[in-house]
């Protein structure tokens, strides 16, 4: 039976957000719900391994949508997995604690000091980290659905990628019309949700998968 099981493609299972989605790549999955391309990162991974891809990522997934029916039509990520599975890869976060829309109210048309700095907003002039409080109380909801996907699928190597670099350091005003105080403040919250994702996966025994970098 091992033998057979080796000599089959690799089970392979994608879950995750937009990250991992890939919306608005060419080309589109019919299925223009999830805004899911078919030259996402799960697919590209397929294809160099040869793997049997069952992709459920979806644009705008958090993790209660793993258990949940997304736009209350979609099957609950979770329902894709069995002690079949070979291999699950994994992005997730950023719209549990709200990072894309705390990105987009950063934006600033005008240079400094004409508009409001969403550094000072979010961290209250400095005296608490709002988006860093959410990432560290959501922590706890990635332990609990990596411990339900080791459940759910015994035998798969689990591989986590972060979130990119979607800024650099002190910001590209104008392309990005984000002031370059704001901007270190929102790839800073993207790299303590990375620590968060790499810390859990560590922890299951997965494989984290540093995008920042690249």
């Amino acid at each position: 039976q091992a033998d057979e099981r080796e000599a089959e493609p690799l089970a392979y299972v994608a879950l995750g957000d937009s990250a991992a989605a890939g919306p608005l790549i060419p080309d589109q999955d019919p299925n223009i719900a999830c805004l899911r391309s078919d030259r996402n990162y799960p697919r590209v991974a397929a294809d160099l391994l040869g793997a049997d891809l069952t992709d459920v990522t979806c644009s705008g997934a958090k993790v209660s949508d793993f258990s949940g029916r997304q736009f209350g039509l979609l099957a609950p990520q979770y329902d894709a997995l069995s002690e079949e599975t070979d291999l699950v890869s994994l992005t997730i976060g950023g719209n549990d604690v709200e990072l894309v829309g705390a990105a987009l109210s950063c934006v600033n048309l005008l240079r400094e000091p004409l508009g409001l700095s969403c550094e000072e907003r979010f961290t209250q002039g400095g005296t608490t980290d709002r988006i860093a409080g959410d990432i560290d109380a959501w922590e706890p909801v990635l332990d609990q659905a990596l411990t339900e996907i080791r459940d759910r699928a015994p035998q798969a190597e689990i591989v986590v990628a972060g979130y990119g670099t979607y800024v650099r350091e002190g910001g590209c005003w104008p392309v990005q019309p984000v002031w370059g105080r704001d901007a270190d403040y929102i790839q800073g919250s993207v790299n303590h949700l990375n620590e968060a994702l790499e810390r859990q996966t560590l922890a299951h025994g997965g494989t984290y998968v540093d995008l920042a970098a690249a």
